[in-house]
Protein backbone atom coordinates (compact mmCIF):
# COMPACT_ATOMS: atom_id res chain seq x y z
CA UNK A 1 0.00 0.00 0.00
CA UNK A 2 1.33 3.43 -1.02
CA UNK A 3 0.93 5.77 1.94
CA UNK A 4 2.44 8.87 0.27
CA UNK A 5 -0.98 10.22 -0.88
CA UNK A 6 -2.31 9.83 2.66
CA UNK A 7 0.69 11.68 4.06
CA UNK A 8 0.22 14.38 1.44
CA UNK A 9 -3.41 14.82 2.46
CA UNK A 10 -2.38 15.13 6.07
CA UNK A 11 0.45 17.50 5.02
CA UNK A 12 3.01 15.36 6.77
CA UNK A 13 6.46 15.15 5.22
CA UNK A 14 7.68 11.52 5.03
CA UNK A 15 10.99 10.81 6.79
CA UNK A 16 14.01 11.69 4.68
CA UNK A 17 17.60 10.54 4.84
CA UNK A 18 19.73 12.95 6.87
CA UNK A 19 23.37 13.26 5.82
CA UNK A 20 26.19 13.65 8.36
CA UNK A 21 26.63 17.30 7.30
CA UNK A 22 22.95 17.96 7.96
CA UNK A 23 23.26 16.37 11.39
CA UNK A 24 26.14 18.77 12.09
CA UNK A 25 24.05 21.67 10.76
CA UNK A 26 26.62 22.40 8.05
CA UNK A 27 25.52 24.15 4.86
CA UNK A 28 27.43 22.34 2.12
CA UNK A 29 27.46 25.09 -0.58
CA UNK A 30 28.68 27.67 1.93
CA UNK A 31 31.30 25.25 3.27
CA UNK A 32 32.51 24.58 -0.29
CA UNK A 33 32.95 28.30 -0.99
CA UNK A 34 34.82 28.84 2.27
CA UNK A 35 37.00 25.82 1.54
CA UNK A 36 37.92 27.24 -1.87
CA UNK A 37 38.98 30.55 -0.33
CA UNK A 38 41.05 28.84 2.36
CA UNK A 39 42.77 26.65 -0.24
CA UNK A 40 43.77 29.75 -2.19
CA UNK A 41 44.98 31.28 1.09
CA UNK A 42 47.44 28.42 1.68
CA UNK A 43 48.77 28.71 -1.88
CA UNK A 44 49.42 32.45 -1.72
CA UNK A 45 50.64 32.39 1.91
CA UNK A 46 53.37 29.91 0.94
CA UNK A 47 54.57 32.42 -1.63
CA UNK A 48 54.13 35.63 0.37
CA UNK A 49 55.66 34.00 3.47
CA UNK A 50 58.95 33.32 1.70
CA UNK A 51 58.11 29.66 0.91
CA UNK A 52 58.14 28.88 4.61
CA UNK A 53 56.07 25.75 5.30
CA UNK A 54 55.76 26.75 8.97
CA UNK A 55 53.73 29.83 7.97
CA UNK A 56 51.22 27.58 6.19
CA UNK A 57 51.14 25.09 9.07
CA UNK A 58 50.49 27.83 11.63
CA UNK A 59 47.67 29.18 9.48
CA UNK A 60 46.26 25.67 9.08
CA UNK A 61 46.18 25.29 12.87
CA UNK A 62 44.31 28.59 13.17
CA UNK A 63 41.90 27.49 10.46
CA UNK A 64 41.25 24.24 12.32
CA UNK A 65 40.36 26.18 15.47
CA UNK A 66 38.15 28.58 13.51
CA UNK A 67 36.35 25.69 11.78
CA UNK A 68 35.71 24.06 15.16
CA UNK A 69 34.20 27.33 16.42
CA UNK A 70 32.05 27.59 13.28
CA UNK A 71 30.71 24.04 13.66
CA UNK A 72 30.03 24.56 17.37
CA UNK A 73 28.07 27.77 16.76
CA UNK A 74 26.15 26.15 13.90
CA UNK A 75 24.63 23.76 16.46
CA UNK A 76 23.04 26.65 18.38
CA UNK A 77 19.44 27.35 17.40
CA UNK A 78 18.79 30.95 16.27
CA UNK A 79 16.29 31.42 19.11
CA UNK A 80 19.12 30.77 21.58
CA UNK A 81 21.35 33.23 19.73
CA UNK A 82 18.57 35.77 20.09
CA UNK A 83 18.12 35.03 23.80
CA UNK A 84 21.81 35.58 24.60
CA UNK A 85 22.28 38.64 22.34
CA UNK A 86 21.83 41.30 25.09
CA UNK A 87 24.20 39.47 27.44
CA UNK A 88 26.89 39.14 24.75
CA UNK A 89 26.53 42.81 23.84
CA UNK A 90 26.88 43.87 27.48
CA UNK A 91 29.90 41.59 27.95
CA UNK A 92 31.55 43.05 24.84
CA UNK A 93 30.98 46.63 26.01
CA UNK A 94 32.39 45.88 29.48
CA UNK A 95 35.46 44.22 27.99
CA UNK A 96 36.05 47.25 25.74
CA UNK A 97 35.92 49.50 28.81
CA UNK A 98 38.35 47.13 30.54
CA UNK A 99 40.73 47.49 27.58
CA UNK A 100 40.79 51.27 28.01
CA UNK A 101 41.48 50.88 31.75
CA UNK A 102 43.92 47.96 31.89
CA UNK A 103 44.57 46.85 28.31
CA UNK A 104 48.01 45.98 26.99
CA UNK A 105 49.66 48.43 24.60
CA UNK A 106 51.14 46.93 21.45
CA UNK A 107 52.48 48.88 18.44
CA UNK A 108 51.12 52.14 19.83
CA UNK A 109 47.56 50.89 20.36
CA UNK A 110 45.77 49.66 23.48
CA UNK A 111 43.65 46.82 22.09
CA UNK A 112 44.49 43.67 24.04
CA UNK A 113 43.36 42.11 27.31
CA UNK A 114 45.83 39.76 28.97
CA UNK A 115 44.10 37.29 31.31
CA UNK A 116 47.24 35.28 31.99
CA UNK A 117 46.17 32.11 30.18
CA UNK A 118 44.84 33.94 27.13
CA UNK A 119 45.45 37.25 25.36
CA UNK A 120 42.71 38.51 23.04
CA UNK A 121 41.07 41.55 21.44
CA UNK A 122 37.56 42.18 22.83
CA UNK A 123 36.80 44.27 19.74
CA UNK A 124 36.54 41.00 17.77
CA UNK A 125 33.61 39.94 19.96
CA UNK A 126 31.75 43.16 19.21
CA UNK A 127 31.88 42.46 15.47
CA UNK A 128 29.30 39.78 16.26
CA UNK A 129 27.61 41.00 19.44
CA UNK A 130 26.70 44.42 17.99
CA UNK A 131 24.65 43.15 15.00
CA UNK A 132 23.17 40.46 17.25
CA UNK A 133 22.00 43.12 19.71
CA UNK A 134 20.58 45.46 17.07
CA UNK A 135 18.81 42.52 15.40
CA UNK A 136 17.40 41.49 18.80
CA UNK A 137 16.01 44.98 19.38
CA UNK A 138 14.72 45.77 15.90
CA UNK A 139 13.29 42.32 15.17
CA UNK A 140 10.13 43.44 16.96
CA UNK A 141 10.14 46.94 15.44
CA UNK A 142 10.19 46.63 11.65
CA UNK A 143 10.11 49.04 10.00
CA UNK A 144 11.70 51.10 12.79
CA UNK A 145 10.24 54.44 13.80
CA UNK A 146 12.24 57.43 14.98
CA UNK A 147 12.03 56.42 18.66
CA UNK A 148 13.47 53.00 17.80
CA UNK A 149 16.33 54.57 15.85
CA UNK A 150 17.13 56.82 18.81
CA UNK A 151 17.79 53.65 20.80
CA UNK A 152 19.48 51.60 18.06
CA UNK A 153 21.84 54.47 17.16
CA UNK A 154 23.57 54.67 20.56
CA UNK A 155 23.75 50.87 20.70
CA UNK A 156 25.87 51.00 17.55
CA UNK A 157 27.88 54.06 18.60
CA UNK A 158 28.95 52.82 22.05
CA UNK A 159 31.20 49.94 20.87
CA UNK A 160 32.25 51.90 17.77
CA UNK A 161 33.56 54.84 19.79
CA UNK A 162 35.19 52.61 22.40
CA UNK A 163 37.09 50.78 19.66
CA UNK A 164 38.03 54.02 17.87
CA UNK A 165 39.46 55.25 21.19
CA UNK A 166 41.99 52.35 21.34
CA UNK A 167 42.66 53.44 18.47
CA UNK A 168 41.51 50.86 15.89
CA UNK A 169 39.80 52.67 13.05
CA UNK A 170 39.52 49.60 10.82
CA UNK A 171 37.64 47.50 13.38
CA UNK A 172 35.51 50.51 14.37
CA UNK A 173 34.42 50.87 10.74
CA UNK A 174 33.51 47.16 10.58
CA UNK A 175 31.51 47.26 13.84
CA UNK A 176 29.66 50.41 12.72
CA UNK A 177 28.95 48.79 9.36
CA UNK A 178 27.59 45.63 10.98
CA UNK A 179 25.23 47.55 13.27
CA UNK A 180 24.16 49.95 10.52
CA UNK A 181 23.46 47.02 8.18
CA UNK A 182 20.83 45.73 10.61
CA UNK A 183 19.18 49.16 10.75
CA UNK A 184 19.17 49.33 6.94
CA UNK A 185 17.72 45.83 6.55
CA UNK A 186 15.04 46.58 9.14
CA UNK A 187 13.51 49.00 6.63
CA UNK A 188 14.65 52.46 7.75
CA UNK A 189 12.76 55.14 5.76
CA UNK A 190 14.75 56.96 3.09
CA UNK A 191 14.16 60.35 4.70
CA UNK A 192 15.94 59.13 7.82
CA UNK A 193 18.83 57.78 5.74
CA UNK A 194 19.23 61.11 3.95
CA UNK A 195 19.08 62.96 7.27
CA UNK A 196 21.76 60.68 8.76
CA UNK A 197 23.96 61.15 5.68
CA UNK A 198 23.65 64.93 5.98
CA UNK A 199 24.42 64.75 9.71
CA UNK A 200 27.47 62.58 9.06
CA UNK A 201 28.75 65.02 6.43
CA UNK A 202 28.35 67.97 8.75
CA UNK A 203 30.32 66.16 11.48
CA UNK A 204 33.35 65.46 9.29
CA UNK A 205 35.28 68.52 10.56
CA UNK A 206 34.65 67.38 14.15
CA UNK A 207 35.81 63.85 13.31
CA UNK A 208 38.94 65.26 11.64
CA UNK A 209 39.73 67.27 14.78
CA UNK A 210 39.60 64.19 17.01
CA UNK A 211 41.50 61.87 14.66
CA UNK A 212 45.02 60.81 15.62
CA UNK A 213 47.91 62.22 13.65
CA UNK A 214 48.70 58.95 11.85
CA UNK A 215 45.02 58.60 10.88
CA UNK A 216 45.07 62.06 9.30
CA UNK A 217 48.27 61.10 7.51
CA UNK A 218 46.53 58.06 6.03
CA UNK A 219 43.75 60.21 4.62
CA UNK A 220 46.22 62.73 3.19
CA UNK A 221 48.32 59.89 1.75
CA UNK A 222 45.21 58.44 0.11
CA UNK A 223 44.58 61.79 -1.59
CA UNK A 224 48.21 62.19 -2.71
CA UNK A 225 50.43 59.12 -2.16
CA UNK A 226 53.13 60.53 -4.46
CA UNK A 227 53.62 63.44 -2.06
CA UNK A 228 55.82 61.25 0.16
CA UNK A 229 56.83 58.25 -2.01
CA UNK A 230 59.54 56.97 0.36
CA UNK A 231 57.55 57.57 3.55
CA UNK A 232 53.80 57.54 4.12
CA UNK A 233 52.98 56.79 0.47
CA UNK A 234 55.42 53.89 0.15
CA UNK A 235 52.94 51.10 0.98
CA UNK A 236 50.25 52.06 -1.49
CA UNK A 237 52.71 52.97 -4.29
CA UNK A 238 54.45 49.58 -4.04
CA UNK A 239 51.07 47.85 -3.86
CA UNK A 240 49.87 49.47 -7.08
CA UNK A 241 53.17 48.63 -8.79
CA UNK A 242 52.72 44.96 -7.81
CA UNK A 243 49.13 44.83 -9.05
CA UNK A 244 49.93 46.57 -12.33
CA UNK A 245 52.98 44.40 -13.03
CA UNK A 246 50.84 41.26 -12.83
CA UNK A 247 49.13 42.12 -16.11
CA UNK A 248 46.48 39.78 -17.51
CA UNK A 249 47.90 36.39 -16.54
CA UNK A 250 50.41 37.28 -13.81
CA UNK A 251 54.08 36.44 -13.39
CA UNK A 252 53.36 32.97 -12.07
CA UNK A 253 53.23 31.42 -8.62
CA UNK A 254 56.37 32.12 -6.58
CA UNK A 255 57.64 34.53 -9.25
CA UNK A 256 56.38 37.86 -7.92
CA UNK A 257 59.21 40.35 -7.63
CA UNK A 258 57.61 43.02 -5.41
CA UNK A 259 56.98 40.51 -2.63
CA UNK A 260 60.07 38.31 -2.93
CA UNK A 261 62.46 41.25 -3.24
CA UNK A 262 60.72 42.75 -0.16
CA UNK A 263 59.54 45.95 -1.81
CA UNK A 264 55.98 45.30 -0.63
CA UNK A 265 55.39 45.67 3.15
CA UNK A 266 52.79 43.62 5.05
CA UNK A 267 52.70 41.20 2.14
CA UNK A 268 51.20 38.31 4.13
CA UNK A 269 48.55 40.35 5.93
CA UNK A 270 46.92 43.59 4.79
CA UNK A 271 48.54 43.70 1.32
CA UNK A 272 48.31 40.02 0.39
CA UNK A 273 45.90 40.85 -2.45
CA UNK A 274 48.73 42.74 -4.18
CA UNK A 275 50.91 39.60 -4.00
CA UNK A 276 48.07 37.53 -5.43
CA UNK A 277 47.46 40.04 -8.25
CA UNK A 278 51.14 40.14 -9.22
CA UNK A 279 51.48 36.35 -9.41
CA UNK A 280 48.08 35.44 -10.89
CA UNK A 281 47.17 38.61 -12.79
CA UNK A 282 43.73 39.87 -13.76
CA UNK A 283 42.47 36.36 -14.52
CA UNK A 284 43.39 35.11 -11.04
CA UNK A 285 41.85 38.17 -9.39
CA UNK A 286 38.59 37.58 -11.27
CA UNK A 287 38.63 33.98 -10.05
CA UNK A 288 39.17 35.11 -6.45
CA UNK A 289 36.39 37.67 -6.73
CA UNK A 290 34.17 34.96 -8.24
CA UNK A 291 34.71 32.82 -5.13
CA UNK A 292 33.84 35.76 -2.90
CA UNK A 293 30.69 36.42 -4.95
CA UNK A 294 29.70 32.75 -4.64
CA UNK A 295 30.01 32.91 -0.85
CA UNK A 296 28.10 36.20 -0.75
CA UNK A 297 25.41 34.79 -3.03
CA UNK A 298 24.93 31.80 -0.75
CA UNK A 299 24.79 34.11 2.28
CA UNK A 300 22.05 36.21 0.71
CA UNK A 301 20.17 33.05 -0.26
CA UNK A 302 20.21 32.10 3.43
CA UNK A 303 18.93 35.59 4.28
CA UNK A 304 15.99 35.21 1.89
CA UNK A 305 15.16 31.75 3.30
CA UNK A 306 15.25 32.89 6.95
CA UNK A 307 11.90 32.36 8.68
CA UNK A 308 11.85 35.07 11.36
CA UNK A 309 12.85 38.72 11.65
CA UNK A 310 15.79 38.16 14.00
CA UNK A 311 17.38 35.48 11.82
CA UNK A 312 16.83 37.56 8.68
CA UNK A 313 18.33 40.72 10.15
CA UNK A 314 21.31 38.96 11.73
CA UNK A 315 22.10 36.89 8.63
CA UNK A 316 21.78 39.94 6.39
CA UNK A 317 24.07 42.01 8.60
CA UNK A 318 26.72 39.25 8.67
CA UNK A 319 26.58 38.93 4.87
CA UNK A 320 26.90 42.68 4.33
CA UNK A 321 29.76 42.89 6.85
CA UNK A 322 31.63 40.18 4.95
CA UNK A 323 31.15 42.26 1.79
CA UNK A 324 32.52 45.34 3.59
CA UNK A 325 35.58 43.31 4.67
CA UNK A 326 36.37 42.38 1.07
CA UNK A 327 35.56 45.81 -0.37
CA UNK A 328 37.59 47.78 2.17
CA UNK A 329 40.69 45.58 1.93
CA UNK A 330 40.80 45.43 -1.86
CA UNK A 331 39.82 49.11 -2.07
CA UNK A 332 42.72 50.21 0.12
CA UNK A 333 45.21 47.92 -1.67
CA UNK A 334 44.33 49.31 -5.12
CA UNK A 335 44.27 52.89 -3.81
CA UNK A 336 40.59 53.86 -3.92
CA UNK A 337 40.25 53.87 -0.11
CA UNK A 338 42.56 55.00 2.72
CA UNK A 339 44.64 52.31 4.43
CA UNK A 340 42.76 51.27 7.60
CA UNK A 341 44.33 47.94 8.50
CA UNK A 342 41.53 45.54 7.48
CA UNK A 343 42.77 42.05 6.44
CA UNK A 344 41.52 40.25 3.33
CA UNK A 345 38.96 37.80 4.78
CA UNK A 346 40.08 34.15 4.92
CA UNK A 347 43.19 34.95 2.83
CA UNK A 348 45.38 37.17 5.02
CA UNK A 349 47.67 35.58 7.60
CA UNK A 350 46.28 35.73 11.13
CA UNK A 351 43.94 33.90 13.44
CA UNK A 352 41.81 36.36 15.39
CA UNK A 353 39.85 37.76 12.46
CA UNK A 354 39.47 34.27 10.95
CA UNK A 355 37.86 32.92 14.12
CA UNK A 356 35.44 35.87 14.16
CA UNK A 357 34.58 35.46 10.49
CA UNK A 358 33.92 31.74 10.71
CA UNK A 359 31.92 32.23 13.90
CA UNK A 360 29.69 34.54 11.84
CA UNK A 361 29.41 31.90 9.11
CA UNK A 362 28.46 29.42 11.83
CA UNK A 363 25.52 31.69 12.70
CA UNK A 364 24.53 31.80 9.03
CA UNK A 365 24.62 28.00 8.88
CA UNK A 366 22.52 27.84 12.03
CA UNK A 367 19.89 30.09 10.43
CA UNK A 368 19.82 27.90 7.32
CA UNK A 369 19.92 24.42 8.86
CA UNK A 370 17.49 25.03 11.74
CA UNK A 371 14.67 26.10 9.46
CA UNK A 372 11.41 24.22 9.88
CA UNK A 373 10.27 22.48 6.69
CA UNK A 374 6.85 23.88 5.93
CA UNK A 375 4.25 21.46 4.55
CA UNK A 376 3.44 21.74 0.86
CA UNK A 377 -0.01 22.34 -0.57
Amino acid sequence: MNIDPVLAQLRITPPQHVSPLQKLHIDLPLLAGLGGLCTLAFIILYSSGGQDVNVVLRQAARLGLAMAVMIAIAQIHPRHLKFYSPALYLLGALLLIAVLVMGKISMGAQRWLDLGVIRFQPSELTKLSTPMMIAWYLSGHTPPRLKHLLIAGPLVLIPTLLIAKQPDLGTAVLVASAGSAVVFLAGIPWRYMLALAALGGSLLPVVWHFMHGYQRDRVLTFLNPEGDPLGRGYHIIQSKIAIGSGGIYGKGWLHGTQAHLEFLPERSTDFIFAVFAEEFGLVGCLGLLGLYLFVLGRCFYIVVQAQDNYSRLLAGALALTFFVYVFVNIGMVIGILPVVGVPLPLISYGGTSMVTLLAGFGMLMSVQTHRKLLPSG
